[in-house]
């Protein structure tokens, strides 16, 4: 069985078709219009979505990367319409994504590199190496 039929609060009916993959299930609940064979194609094009995005995806890439799997599930749904079922181009989206994720982690590193690159430099050494040239009145007012 991979349907069960509920009635919700309001009187509408409602079913939760499940799919069972190795150690994983997949839940999605539907109003009563909904087809079931749809749901499960649906349920399948997820699955392998985040079996390629996670490389053989497992119960521990569900739980510590959720903004991943909602990233991937909204390239599926929105707002309960099917927007997307070619999973090349849910993958191609998701690596998108990824890649602007990548870019910004980038920027926001960026000015503690700087600080370390000038932490490395050793300046004050730097400066008590510098010479000066041979100007009198130069070598007074840094002196004093």
């Amino acid at each position: 069985m991979f349907a069960i039929s509920l009635r919700g609060e309001r009187g509408q009916d409602y079913r939760l078709i499940y799919r069972h993959y190795a150690t994983l299930y997949f839940v999605f609940c539907v109003d009563s219009s909904e087809s079931e064979l749809g749901i499960l194609d649906l349920i399948q094009v997820f699955v392998e979505a985040l079996d390629k995005c996670f490389e053989n995806v497992c119960e521990l890439d569900l739980i510590f990367h959720v903004d991943k799997v909602h990233y991937i599930l909204n390239e599926l749904v929105l707002g309960g319409l099917v927007l997307e079922t070619h999973i090349n181009e849910v993958i191609s989206r998701y690596e998108e994504q990824a890649k602007i994720e990548k870019q910004e982690t980038g920027l926001s590193g960026a000015p503690a590199r700087a600080v370390s690159a000038v932490r490395d430099l050793n300046l004050q050494q730097k400066f008590k190496e510098l010479r000066f040239p041979d100007i009198p009145s130069l070598q007074n007012k840094l002196s004093r």
